[in-house]
């Protein structure tokens, strides 16, 4: 589905946007961690900001917004992947994400029918104008500012789809929280085993499954952090936040020193695919 091809200019013009590493890490197993622990973090630190501290659904969006909008200037900046930097964002981005849902349905009263169809929109919005200018939706290509523009819209698009189709889930079929974890995950893993053993496009399999991880880790989220008498085990949203956020600062602390995340000059976008000329995914 992409194709990445890169044209040889003459010594001396190239672009400096173009000698940018990817900004972005690799897909391991590590990544898939910390992104379900972040999306758990963003259900939990909303809820925690909102209700508990009492600063209200707006007072919260705004000082959030604030802190995301900081924290991608120096991400824009940064000439390659930072761990520490980019899975901020990512923690910052999860919980305007669902701020954004939660503003629309409860502050508005828009039906989250409503709000999952204009999200899902939005994304494919976004994913046409990505391809249309860069003809690549690959996450293994992000060394231009445009491309990480598209990147991050596409992301905060995920995380406000995944939460308003989670609760639109939960609200419908009112399954409870642990066995809409298990769920998620189910979609998740047969998402993963259709990449594996039915060639499914690899590109579409990544987005899928980082749209499902926000549903995932909510209802694993709210499992932990509401009462035992609501179905939760009780931990509250401060506890349960503290110890995701303790977790995944540990996972970037690790991968910050191993480097095991970080994608080494000319690695493409499948293993075995020239640089050049890169396709499939």
């Amino acid at each position: 589905m992409t194709t990445d091809t890169y044209t040889s200019r003459a010594p001396g013009t190239y672009s400096p946007k173009r000698q940018m590493l990817n900004k972005v890490p690799e897909v391991t197993i590590y990544f898939w961690v910390i992104k379900v622990l972040c999306t758990t973090v963003g259900e939990t630190a909303a809820d925690l900001l909102n209700a508990n501290l009492g600063m209200g659904l707006t007072n919260t969006s705004y000082l959030m917004s604030a802190l995301l909008v900081v924290t991608l200037f120096f991400q824009f900046r940064a000439r390659a992947y930072v761990p520490g930097l980019y899975w901020l964002s990512v923690v910052l981005i999860s919980v305007v994400g669902t701020l954004i849902s939660d503003n629309l349905t409860d502050n508005l009263g828009v039906p989250l029918q409503t709000t999952t169809v204009v999200f899902a929109v939005a994304l494919a919005v976004t994913f046409v104008a990505w391809y249309a200018s860069e003809r690549t939706l690959s996450i293994h290509s992000i060394r231009t500012t445009r491309r990480e523009a598209f990147y991050w819209l596409a992301i905060l698009f995920t995380f406000a789809l995944g939460t308003s189709a989670g609760d639109l889930v939960a609200e419908k079929l009112n399954l409870g929280y642990w066995l809409s974890a298990v769920v998620f995950a189910a979609l998740i893993a047969a998402v993963a085993l259709a990449h594996r053993t039915l060639d499914f496009n690899a590109v579409w399999s990544f987005w899928i499954a980082y749209v499902l991880t926000r549903p995932l880790g909510a209802s694993l989220g709210d499992y932990l952090s509401q009462p035992t008498a609501d179905g939760g085990l009780g931990l509250g949203t401060v506890g349960t936040s503290l110890l995701f956020l303790v977790i995944i600062l540990a996972l970037v602390v690790f991968l910050t020193r191993t480097r095991r995340d970080v994608a080494e000059a000319g690695t493409a976008e499948t293993a075995g695919v020239p640089e050049v000329s890169r396709q499939g995914g």
